[in-house]
């Protein structure tokens, strides 16, 4: 709840202003007579502190979503992350795509403890289960394919791609008893990007960023979250992105499974089956060795059973089976 948010954050002199100074930037940005009732973490996240506020007035309660940076490294890049959210929040208003408002950004942390963006609240939660992952995997895929459609002029276009790995930056799995599809892999990645017809990109589509509604045959796509590294570039990109997430999550036939869900839905991808192969190795070697950056999140949302050997063996296996695919 709110008082536990204002605990000292020693080592960059932000603590003397605390949760209060946050607070108040918050609330000077509520309707007349809303203040915050309470607040609590909202778990899943790697990059930023994310909180769920309850926001309470005349006409009821509402709830807003506050991102802070507090981490030294996403301090530093705050200003871009957090601006560029904040521009792909007011343009996708006006696309149907389900993501949040924005309400206000403080990008440097002039006001408020840390750098934070705050935003209206999604319903719906994050669904990390094995039960109901097939059907889950064609709502991300339709979803994905309008987020690709979005139309935006030249000089609305989000900033051109970045690769998240390069082949001297790659670390292999210690224990693998294949380095030689390891190594083939940091081969393949050598090479220049191949040719695409770029599009608007999440950039970090997966399950861990969309949230649903509903259960069993009822369950719908509600929220797409985290818009920090919204990018142009191959439609390719995203979906290998996602396709490896399901690949760690829910075991590589589904991983697998992504782009022929996506291309079932009405999008396309490469032909050439050189490019399939890069975009996907491109992607899954940012997550080599064991894939501790998403296990973390995904762990603390309930997955426990994701460990760093079972997800090290399930990319592993994903590496061969888009080798055995594509190659």
């Amino acid at each position: 709840m709110i008082q536990d948010e204002g605990s000292s954050r020693a080592g960059d002199g932000r603590e003397a202003r605390g949760w209060g100074a946050t607070r108040s930037w918050v609330e000077e940005r509520l309707a007349p007579g809303e203040r915050i009732a309470g607040a609590e973490r909202l778990r899943g996240g790697w990059t930023s502190h994310m909180r769920r506020l309850r926001i309470s007035g005349p006409d009821g309660q509402r709830a807003l979503v506050l991102r802070s940076f507090e981490k030294p490294f996403w301090v530093r890049h705050a200003n871009g992350l957090l601006s560029r959210e904040a521009e792909i929040l007011r343009l996708l208003g006006e696309t149907g795509v389900p993501a949040a408002e924005l309400v206000d950004v403080d990008a440097f942390g002039t006001y408020c403890d840390y750098p934070s963006l705050l935003m209206s609240s999604l319903p719906g939660s994050v669904r990390l289960d094995d039960r109901g992952a097939e059907l889950r995997a064609d709502l991300l895929a339709a979803q994905l394919l309008r987020i690709h459609r979005i139309e935006v002029s030249a000089e609305a276009r989000p900033r051109t791609w970045q690769a998240w790995t390069a082949p001297e930056r790659v670390t292999l799995p210690e224990s693998t008893v294949r380095p030689e599809s390891w190594q083939r892999a940091v081969d393949v990645i050598r090479k220049d990007p191949p040719h695409h017809q770029p599009c608007f990109l999440h950039r970090d589509f997966h399950p861990g960023n969309v949230l649903f509604e509903g259960d069993g045959s009822d369950v719908r796509l509600s929220g797409v979250v985290d818009w920090v590294e919204t990018s142009w570039g191959p439609a390719d990109l995203d979906v290998a992105h996602c396709s490896t997430a399901l690949a760690l999550l829910h075991g590589v036939p589904l991983g697998m499974s992504f782009a022929d869900r996506y291309l079932a839905a009405g999008g396309r991808l490469a032909e050439r089956r050189d490019a399939h192969l890069y975009w996907r190795l491109i992607d899954a070697l940012a997550f080599a060795p064991d894939a501790e950056k998403v296990a973390v999140p995904w762990r603390e949302l309930g997955r426990t059973d994701l460990t760093p050997s079972l997800l090290a063996g399930r990319l592993e296996e994903y590496v061969d089976a888009v080798f055995e695919r594509y190659a």
